[in-house]
């Protein structure tokens, strides 16, 4: 028995945030029915390239995009434009203890599938909207995308390196590298969704459940909104440093980067210790962490200075040694190559219809009791349709 098992969730939502909910609802156990559109489907299985190659070497129509957000999950083509695919949805709904969508608002209304008639029919349903600005205030018509979000809601403005001399160094304001205000979304979709079937033990009731984007985004600004909102501060880039610890930031060295990431005093004593420069962490400029912040702009320089004079691999074994925490930049094959990555079974391998082999990236929960099994790869467009559909059919039967 997994922790979600006997939990159903039908999936009407598309590209990253609402599958990835999905995807880690199926991880916990819960039987997931994805619905898409005929033919083309999630709107991620066509961004690409790179394609799951099958066997025999060639390219299959499996984006790696789409690969990395449905796994666990049947497919079921449904033309929800139709009375008859907005029956077939119904009645899976009814049926169903959560659902996930990311219409625009109002889009599901359109098709007498949102919250409102579908909890006539089924009480108890959680109801999960994802959108890029939520169901109520005065963007909430607006789309909504992770890029754009990620811009309105100052994340971007904290990425990147910093302004020198009133000029854009590094190219300006950044966003993350990959989509985190979607994955964010749906990890709080996913507690939001949990929370809910929780409460749904002592009510017996259903509710929605509204996430949007921009809030999201907001809300993981974490301290650094709590720096604007408790101390008056307006965050500015600051590279790879760190706005409330000094030093917790990559440096340059003999033969490339490294972080170092000093979380308290006796730290900082034993990484200017390591670099030879024992003083510093004497002098009472430098010898709390407040005092690194404020003198931030004369530490740094010498401690740059000071890592110069090693490789990597040498800074990172001295390091170690005296429990400074430190580590360096991997790429992203250096990542699965690491050992550390290999012995927490970072990656896991199942098998699909069109390869023997495919490798995706592993759920991080680790339990004790009820490991997650992955027994249901991602699925091929309207591959469960037939069995979902004809299921219904033989209800429709039954009950008439």
């Amino acid at each position: 028995m997994m922790p979600m098992s006997g939990v159903k969730v039908l999936d009407l939502s598309r590209v990253l945030a609402g599958p990835w909910a999905g995807q880690i609802l199926a991880d916990l156990g819960a039987e997931v029915i994805k619905v898409e559109r005929p033919l083309s489907g999630d709107d991620t299985r066509h961004w690409g390239p790179p394609y799951l190659a099958n066997d025999a070497g060639q390219e299959t129509e499996q984006s790696a995009y789409y690969l990395c957000a449905n796994r666990g999950k049947q497919s079921v083509c449904i033309d929800m434009t139709t009375p008859e695919g907005q029956a077939q949805i119904r009645q899976l709904a009814a049926d169903s203890d959560v659902l996930i969508e990311n219409f625009k608002v109002g889009g599901a209304a359109k098709y007498g599938l949102d919250y409102q008639s579908l909890a006539k029919i089924n009480p108890r349903l959680v109801y999960c909207s994802i959108t890029g600005f939520g169901q109520t205030g005065p963007y909430a018509d607006r789309p909504g995308y992770d890029f754009l979000v990620q811009a309105m809601g100052g994340l971007m403005s904290v990425t990147g390196e910093p302004d020198a001399s009133g000029e854009q160094v590094g190219g300006g304001p950044q966003k993350a590298g990959v989509a985190l205000t979607d994955i964010m979304t749906g990890l709080y979709a996913t507690i939001g969704i949990q929370a809910a079937l929780s409460e749904r033990l002592h009510s017996g009731q259903g509710q929605q459940v509204d996430l949007a984007l921009l809030d999201v985004t907001v809300a993981t600004l974490a301290n650094q909104a709590s720096n604007y909102l408790v101390g008056g501060q307006i965050p500015q880039r600051l590279g790879n440093a760190h706005p409330n610890i000094v030093p917790y930031q990559s440096f340059v060295v003999a033969d490339g980067h490294c972080i170092v990431a000093v979380g308290n005093d006796q730290q900082f004593a034993r990484f200017v210790d390591v670099l030879g420069l024992p003083e510093l962490a004497e002098e009472e400029c430098y010898r709390s962490n407040v005092q690194r912040v404020l003198n931030r702009d004369r530490l740094i320089p010498k401690l740059q200075r000071a890592m110069l004079e090693r490789p990597r691999d040498e800074w990172l074994a001295l390091f170690e040694q005296v429990q400074v925490p430190a580590g360096p930049i991997n790429n992203i094959d250096e990542v699965f190559e690491n050992p550390q990555i290999k012995a927490r079974e970072m990656v896991v391998e199942m098998e699909h219809p069109e390869s023997s082999a495919l490798k995706l990236v592993a759920n991080p929960i680790k339990f004790s009791r009820t490991p997650i099994r992955y027994s249901r790869p991602p699925p091929r467009l309207g591959e469960h349709s037939d069995t979902v559909l004809s299921a219904l059919s033989s209800i429709n039967k039954t009950q008439s």
